[in-house]
C-alpha cells in the first residue's frame, strides 16, 4: 500500500496531496505546472520544505518533517532532465545505480535495447537513447517506490511499446510501486490501473485511468 499526505509550499500556491492506494501503479495527470513534478521530487527526499507523511508497504519514508534521506529511501526517481552524468558511458550510468551485482545491469540494459550502447557517452547518445539509459539505471537499483516524470516522451512508437511491456513486468512481477506522470492518457491506460489528476497542487480527482481523463477533458473543455 503507497499513503501520501504531504505539503509543500510552492511559489505560486501550495502543494496539498492525501492518497493512499494498493494500486501497483498510478498515473498523476494534469496541466503543465500543476505540481506533478515538485510531487515527486517531494516523495524522493529532494524537497526539504516537504512536510507530512509517506509510507510505502509498510516502510516510512517521512513522518512530520523528518524523512530518510534520498538515499536511504529505496526510490527510483526518473526526472524530466534525466540527471546522467556526462563523464560516464551508458553502462556505467547504468551500473551507477544497481543496488546488487551485474545481473540486473545485464538484464536491463537487454531489455530496453542498450546493449550496443553501453560504451557511448552521454553526449553521443539520442534524446531517446538517453531516457532509457536513466530509466535503466533507476531500474537496477530494484527500488520499492518508482517515480518516473514523462520518462517516454522522447521514444518513437516502437521502443516506447518495448518499453511500457518492460515497466508492465516490473510493476506485476518485481513487486514495484509506480508513479506515472504523463500527458498521454494511452500510455496511462496501458499501464496504471489507477489515476490521479492534480491542479494547482490539489486533488480534484480519483479513479481508473478513464473516468479521471473523462473529468479532466471536462473540466478544460468547460474552461
Amino acid at each position: 500500500m503507497l499513503e501520501v499526505d504531504l505539503r509543500l509550499p510552492l511559489a505560486d500556491f501550495p502543494l496539498r496531496v492525501t492518497f493512499s492506494t494498493h494500486a501497483r501503479a498510478v498515473a498523476l495527470l494534469g496541466a503543465s505546472g500543476a505540481g506533478k513534478t515538485s510531487l515527486l521530487e517531494a516523495l524522493a527526499g529532494l524537497r526539504p520544505g516537504a512536510v507530512g507523511r509517506v509510507v510505502v508497504d509498510g516502510v516510512v519514508l517521512q513522518d512530520g518533517v523528518r524523512g530518510l534521506p534520498p538515499e536511504a529511501r529505496g526510490v527510483g526517481y526518473v526526472p524530466q532532465d534525466l540527471a546522467l552524468f556526462p563523464h560516464l558511458t551508458a553502462g556505467q550510468n547504468v551500473a551507477f545505480g544497481a543496488a546488487t551485482g551485474g545481473d540486473q545491469v545485464r538484464r536491463w540494459t537487454e531489455l530496453l535495447g542498450l546493449s550496443s550502447l553501453v560504451g557511448r557517452r552521454v553526449a553521443e547518445l539520442s534524446g531517446g537513447e538517453r531516457q532509457r539509459v536513466a530509466l535503466a539505471r533507476a531500474l537496477v537499483a530494484q527500488p520499492r517506490l518508482l517515480l518516473l516524470d514523462e520518462p517516454l516522451s522522447a521514444l518513437d512508437l516502437p521502443l516506447r511499446e518495448a518499453a511500457l511491456r518492460s515497466l508492465q513486468e516490473v510493476v506485476s512481477g518485481a513487486g514495484v510501486r509506480l508513479l506515472y506522470v504523463t500527458h498521454q492518457p494511452a500510455e496511462a491506460e496501458v499501464l496504471c490501473a489507477e489515476a490521479a489528476w492534480l491542479d494547482r497542487g490539489n486533488v480534484r480527482a480519483r479513479g481508473t485511468v478513464g473516468e479521471v481523463v473523462s473529468d479532466w477533458r471536462a473540466a478544460v473543455s468547460a474552461g
